[in-house]
């Protein structure tokens, strides 16, 4: 199924998607990287995240037009996705899943799998309007951008435990043993 959904995203958006579920958001995003989220441990949000969404994103700006803007693999962020969700985040996009977050995202959050290679299709659809902790430097800082239609993505972990790339894995693994 399809869902084009605006953000702020509520409790109730995010229930009604479905793993495997088509996405696409208009709204505010945010994109935050490793050193963005180690930032965040330490000190306020400069932006309101109840009801965000957070890209896993180091997106390349040039006099503040967006010139790509794909996901990074979003693994080595897992350690952060709690601290995120209990902040009011309600999607989390990124390419590669979020390995064990399932029970973090379970009835709070979704994880929107967006492909890799996809970042000037994305840069088409994002406009900046503000950038925050800057001395990060432009793939680390928190940009905060206006989306329209950014997508399309799947729901790669819905809010319900089901994780996607958790059941290729386990499916693989049972074929295997099979043989």
């Amino acid at each position: 199924m399809e869902h084009r959904l605006k953000i702020p995203l509520t409790g109730e958006d995010v229930e009604k998607l479905r793993a495997g579920d088509v996405v696409l958001l208009s709204g505010t995003v945010y994109t935050a990287r490793d050193k963005a989220h180690a930032v965040l441990r330490d000190r306020e949000a400069p932006v309101d995240l109840e009801g965000a969404a957070v890209y896993h994103c180091g997106p390349l700006i040039r006099d503040r037009e967006v010139i790509s803007a794909g996901p990074t693999t979003s693994g080595r962020l897992t350690r952060y996705t709690g601290e995120m969700v209990d902040r009011g985040v309600r999607a989390i996009i990124g390419k590669g899943g979020l390995p064990g977050a399932a029970d973090v995202l379970r009835g709070r959050a979704v994880y929107l799998a967006y492909p890799g290679g996809c970042g000037a299709s994305a840069a088409r659809k994002l406009l900046v309007r503000a950038v925050h902790f800057q001395d990060l430097g432009m793939a680390e800082s928190i940009w905060e951008m206006e989306a329209a239609d950014l997508g399309p993505m799947i729901v790669a972990i819905d809010s319900h435990g089901r994780d996607l790339y958790q059941e290729v894995g386990q499916s693989v693994q049972e074929r295997l043993k099979r043989r």
